[in-house]
């Protein structure tokens, strides 16, 4: 089913990703029924992307009830580590991105939800609403609260966010 779907490439990018990211060396196959045997955050995620036949395969092997993905537009790569109490629902999201849990991406007033670039880290209990949008290569500090656009090459933390880094060098920098 996975050899022939229509997001075969993309899924195999995840599984290579995780695989990488938990220093496990498997063949495509191998590695997606260790991931979805053992991670189900990856099952939530593969099932996402396989739509309603990953709600057949739920039964048996089933997702992380804590974990929801809303976003449709998900690029390839993303790894989400401890799952637990997470919202994802973004208008979209790039690739190689890596949400940690406790995490709520979602929408804000006027209904609006954020736009997510590629290479983004979201750390532990990290909060990202509206229709903002988060830049390429960023990093959202643990217990962030980010309601405005994050710029590329960037690290905030804080509640309100601030930048703290920008291209690798420290500073101390309000959202605009």
């Amino acid at each position: 089913m996975f050899l022939i779907h229509g997001k075969k490439r993309v899924i195999e990018k995840d599984i290579e990703r995780w695989l990488l990211i938990l220093n496990r060396k498997h063949t495509t196959i191998v590695g997606l029924v260790y991931l979805l045997g053992f991670y189900p955050e990856f099952r939530n995620l593969f099932y996402k992307r396989i739509g309603p036949i990953g709600h057949l395969l739920g039964i048996f092997c089933p997702k992380m009830s804590t974990l929801y993905i809303v976003t449709e537009d998900i690029g390839p790569g993303l790894f989400i580590q401890h799952g637990f109490a997470t919202i994802i629902s973004a208008k979209s999201i790039g690739e190689n991105c890596w949400v940690n849990q406790q995490v709520t991406i979602g929408y804000g007033i006027g209904g609006s939800c954020p736009v997510i670039g590629d290479n983004v880290d979201i750390k532990a209990g990290a909060k990202i609403f509206g229709g903002i949008k988060i830049g390429s290569n960023s990093i959202i500090g643990a217990n962030s609260v980010v309601s405005k656009d994050v710029p590329s090459d960037c690290t905030v933390a804080g509640v309100p966010a601030s930048i703290i880094r920008l291209n690798g060098v420290k500073v101390k920098q309000a959202l605009i």
